[in-house]
């Protein structure tokens, strides 16, 4: 098949949710069926070749303990994304672009418009911030990060993600929200997910085309 023009934006699913609600596990599953390609915010800045001018750029930050900016990010998540085309590890033409982790707030998502077409919004909704932070501590605990069970850290994480990821809700709004229970096993809320994934027009063309 030709290549896409860049002109092209990638057909993109965006999993959203909480801490501990599920995203990571659900990217990563979804990733490994055919016509879907996975790519979590942490892939893109463990793969950084900090040899790089955009590479330098994370380092300058990085390294005075700053945030890196919005800007910036999406830079090194588009150039991570041109790799993995370049290589064919990711093939826009029939695949399916799932992202989780990015666009972390509303900045990000303007920034990140003219390269992706979010097709869908997985919010992964999960109330009960007492399950969600029972999670976290089990998963914590399990990868000895010790210092993410600690309940302050755990608050913190949940206050910033009411404040600054959750309004890409707002951003995306419209039909384009698929809401899911994150309570349910994981099996289920992946069930729901495909479920929405298989309403869409251009999931019909690609199972049409047989590919």
């Amino acid at each position: 098949m030709p290549d896409v023009p860049p002109t092209v934006r990638f057909r993109t699913l965006l999993i959203l949710g909480a801490p501990g609600s599920g995203k990571g596990t659900q990217g990563k599953v979804l990733g490994s069926i055919p016509r879907f390609h996975h790519l979590a915010c942490g892939d893109v800045f463990r793969s950084l070749d900090t040899r790089t001018p955009l590479g330098q750029k994370f380092v300058e930050y990085s390294s005075r303990g700053e945030l890196v900016p919005d800007d910036v990010t999406v830079q090194l998540w588009n150039a991570n994304v041109k790799q993995r085309v370049d290589s064919h590890m990711f093939k826009p033409e029939i695949d399916f672009l799932v992202l989780d982790g990015i666009p972390r707030n509303v900045e990000q998502a303007r920034f990140m418009e003219s390269h992706i077409e979010v097709l869908k919004v997985f919010h992964l909704s999960c109330p009960d911030r007492t399950e969600l932070a029972r999670r976290l501590r089990k998963r914590a605990l399990k990868d000895n990060r010790f210092d993410d069970a600690n309940e302050t850290v755990i608050q913190n994480r949940f206050a910033t993600y009411e404040a600054e990821t959750k309004p890409i809700l707002d951003y995306y709004a419209g039909d384009r929200i698929v809401q899911i229970d994150a309570s349910q096993p994981p099996a289920k809320v992946l069930y729901d997910i495909l479920a929405g994934v298989m309403t869409l027009d251009a999931w019909k063309e690609l199972e049409k085309m047989k590919i």
